[in-house]
Formats: C-alpha cells, structure tokens, sequence
C-alpha cells in the first residue's frame, strides 16, 4: 500500500475533491467553483491527488478533466481487508461470548448454592 495515497486523502479538501469525483469527471474550475476555492489553491490539490495515483488528470483543448483512478481504491480496499477480516474474527469471538457465559453459568450458581463447609445454615 502507498502512504502517497493516505497523505492526500488525509487533507479535508483533497478528500472532498474525491468525493466529488465519485460521482462525475470534473473539470479543474467547477471543483473550484463547488468547493468555493480559487484555481491555483484547486490546482495544488488535485496534483498532490495526481501525484499519490489517486486521480488522472486529461487536457482536453483548454480544459482539464479530472476523474478517479480506481487501481488506486483497489489497493486501498485490498490493504483494508486485511483488518476487515482481523475484525470480522473478533466480532465472531464477541458473538459467542454471551454463549460462553451462559455454557459457564450453571457450574456457577451451583457452586454459589451449594453450602461451604463450616458455613451456619
């Protein structure tokens, strides 16, 4: 897994530029313009995104499109499944636990029940 792409979603702006790339190929002005930034800070942004892999940037006349690159996300999912699975083991244990208790409850309260020896009744 590539820090590259960690150090540019961690910056708020960069992860709101993603999301809006999630839904649609921008260009550099309208995720300017919807984010209520100016270019150049916009610009900044997108060629750290760029430069992590995380989005292509195409030059169409005068324009620039940006959209998502998913081998980016597929690395970020394959690196986090590792600690899905880490978890989903340790919800499994969490969910049998309550039946482990309840397996070790009847040897409790017999033992509770049951007089100790020089105990007055």
């Amino acid at each position: 897994m590539n820090t590259a792409t960690f150090h540019a979603l961690a910056d708020p702006q960069r992860f709101q530029m993603v999301e809006l790339l999630r839904q649609e190929p921008l260009t550099v002005g309208e995720i300017a313009v919807r984010l209520n930034m100016r270019q150049p800070q916009t610009s900044k942004h997108l060629r750290v995104l760029s430069d992590a892999g995380v989005i292509d940037v195409q030059a169409s006349a005068n324009r620039r499109i940006c959209h998502l690159r998913p081998e980016a996300f597929r690395e970020l999912d394959d690196w986090l499944a590792r600690y899905r699975q880490l978890w989903q083991e340790r919800f499994d244990n969490l969910d049998n636990y309550p039946q482990q208790l309840q397996e070790q409850k009847p040897d409790a309260l017999s033992a509770k029940s049951a007089p100790q020896t020089g105990e007055k009744t």
